[in-house]
């Protein structure tokens, strides 16, 4: 089975070409320092006119001699359910090649974590945003995706901590809060940045607005098991993009490696 793109033409561009000149402009306008020994990453996941730039800012300091897989988790927008469900379909179609699945391992982990396969679950935009971009940085890497919904983080952080233990790349989707003015999100985002780059799962729940707030709760929970850092990448709104103000959608990307 072979998961078709979805959201090419809308959420990123439909044609390879377009893609990678993005990609060639985003590297002419970054300069960050990556650390080393990155375990996950979070990212987020709306348009690249908007939050391409952020995403990039991590994907292209990824080395895939470090990893043997990538596993995508993110929140699911257009279905409704209860868990987490993992992918188990052969290959992921993006416009720049298809990905391979790596349908082995997604069986030894939905039955190690009891999850399940939701197909309709799987035509999800805050997983198929990254495949672009791992395909064109990690391209010979297969990957996983795994989107949850009604999910407690205190469940899905085990398997996180599981995954990062191994030779495996863990991408976290989200974004940051929706819809009030500047002002307002970076107040809120400040929130969620603050969780992110001291571990502290708890920081999240006094005003972080992230739509993949599950998956990055549980990812704060097993970086902390595991003695992990963070670093931030970068945070941006789309009023940078769009230069309104008056409501935007914040973005962060940040790092989570071994000291």
């Amino acid at each position: 089975m072979i998961r078709q793109s979805k959201f090419n033409g809308s959420f990123y561009p439909n044609n390879p070409d377009e893609i990678r000149q993005m990609f060639e402009h985003f590297n002419q306008t970054q300069s960050i320092q990556a650390p080393k020994n990155i375990k996950a990453v979070i990212v987020p996941h709306a348009g690249y006119i908007y939050s391409g730039f952020t995403a990039h800012q991590i994907f292209s300091h990824l080395n895939a001699n470090n990893y043997k897989r990538v596993v995508v988790i993110g929140p699911s927008h257009h279905i409704y359910f209860d868990g987490t469900s993992i992918s188990l379909q052969d290959k992921y179609s993006t416009p720049l090649g298809e990905l391979e699945i790596d349908n082995s391992y997604s069986k030894f982990l939905l039955n190690k974590f009891n999850l399940g396969f939701a197909e309709a679950a799987h035509q999800e935009h805050s997983t198929e945003v990254q495949m672009p971009f791992i395909k064109e940085y990690l391209p010979n890497l297969p990957i996983i995706e795994m989107v949850y919904s009604n999910e407690e983080p205190s469940r899905l952080s085990p398997i996180i901590e599981y995954l990062l233990n191994s030779d495996t790349l863990v991408v976290i989707s989200t974004d940051l809060s929706h819809f009030h003015t500047l002002k307002e999100a970076n107040s809120l985002d400040s929130i969620c940045l603050d969780a992110i780059t001291s571990l502290e799962s708890q920081k999240l729940h006094s005003g972080c607005e992230a739509c993949g707030i599950i998956g990055v709760e549980a990812l704060l929970l097993a970086s902390k098991n595991l003695n992990l850092k963070s670093k931030l990448s970068g945070y941006t709104t789309s009023a940078d993009t769009s230069k309104d103000e008056s409501s935007v959608v914040g973005y962060a990307g940040a790092f989570i490696y071994l000291p």
